[in-house]
């Protein structure tokens, strides 16, 4: 060993630190929760490898002065917001808006399974935390990975990767946590409600104008939602266009899988000893989990009410998809009421409300940016 290596190697245990090596742990514990479990494995496997590599010592790969990889793709697609813009692109290709155009009235579970996202903002001042920081939290609610990484990237950079890491954790655990609040808030015979479904002819016309008038309606009403809802909305038209397949597919698959690669590598890489190991890290896990309680009470309330209001022709577990976790909270309604019932069927109204959840997520976090960035000056 030539003596400059043996100085190297020297350096490098100096800079070793236990705090270090305690990332470097969680790193791996994200990495064996995304292979040994599969919670989000497309994101917290590279998440987990990035966190690794940022907390080695002298890492060469998150060094400014050295244009390291990570360094350039956090400037180029997080502190640009492009890589959150891309997947949501994906997104928008991959959703069918059909359920919800024959059926509007689920735009309002949509919105009320928003209300964690505000009530957790509250209870966030309470704590202690500024209103930046308090609105970062906040989105977690929003049970959206890409839309709590573009706000916290824009109000709270500093914070960026624990809440992405909260974000997208509690998005592979709706199926542990939501079905029992489900149980909880709900009866048997509420449950077990079904929804006749002979849904209106939705014209190809209405599919095309209807991501336009969203990207117009939501850019003027609120700008700063603009660059998500339009990024959704763009995918959405390729796909319903349905004469530009070649952009549909690789928007859903090569565009939306590479963003993500990059995405989950940066947001790692963010998460170092000195921004993560600190007791505010245990406030933002038990807030991010209150607001997506919060969000599942709110959604299965309002639900509650159409049922009656409906004259017990609505399910009320409908109203739990009116998060933003697309599909995965429409497929986990479906299957809850499955259990009560072998022949009950309310997937489709089920996608209905989850794809208001994921516009009314989006349009939460530009109105939570509309309202923080003035106060804090950005």
């Amino acid at each position: 060993m030539n003596g400059i290596d043996l100085n190297n190697l020297i350096a490098g245990l100096r800079a070793t630190t236990w705090q270090s090596l305690v990332m470097i742990a969680v790193g791996g514990v994200l990495i064996y929760l995304a292979i040994a479990k599969e919670y989000e494995p497309v994101l917290l496997l590279p998440i987990g490898i990035g966190c690794i590599i940022a907390n080695l010592p002298l890492s060469a790969m998150i060094n400014p002065d050295e244009n390291g990889m990570l360094y350039v793709l956090k400037r180029a697609g997080i502190d640009n917001e492009l890589f959150p813009l891309f997947i949501f692109i994906g997104v928008g290709a991959m959703m069918d808006f059909r359920p919800l155009l024959a059926q509007p009235i689920f735009a309002l579970m949509g919105a009320a399974g928003q209300f964690g996202i505000f009530g957790t903002l509250i209870l966030a001042i309470l704590l202690g935390f500024p209103m930046n920081e308090a609105a970062s939290i906040g989105i977690i609610g929003a049970i959206d990975g890409p839309t709590s990484i573009y706000v916290a990237g824009k109000l709270a950079p500093h914070m960026l990767g624990v809440i992405s890491v909260v974000a997208y954790s509690y998005m592979s655990l709706v199926p542990i946590i939501q079905p029992p609040i489900m149980r909880l808030l709900t009866t048997r015979e509420e449950r077990m409600t079904k929804m006749a479904y002979s849904p209106r002819p939705v014209s190809k016309l209405a599919l095309v104008l209807f991501p336009i008038i969203v990207t117009i309606a939501v850019g003027i009403l609120v700008p700063q939602a603009a660059p998500l809802i339009a990024s959704l909305m763009l995918g959405n038209l390729l796909k319903e266009s349905g004469v530009v397949q070649r952009l549909t597919r690789a928007s859903e698959n090569e565009i939306i899988n590479i963003s993500t690669l990059f995405l989950g590598l940066v947001v790692g890489s963010t998460m170092t000893a000195e921004s993560f190991l600190k007791l505010d890290t245990l406030k933002i896990l038990i807030l991010g989990l209150f607001a997506f309680g919060l969000d599942t009470a709110a959604g299965i309330g309002f639900g509650k009410f159409l049922y009656v209001l409906s004259g017990k022709k609505i399910n009320p577990l409908i109203g739990a998809a009116g998060i933003s976790a697309f599909p995965m909270a429409g497929r986990l309604v479906q299957k809850v009421a499955h259990e009560e019932d072998f022949s009950n069927f309310v997937l489709m109204h089920a996608m209905g409300a989850n794809t208001a959840g994921q516009l009314g997520s989006v349009i939460a976090g530009g109105i939570l940016l509309t309202l923080v960035i003035p106060l804090v000056g950005g």
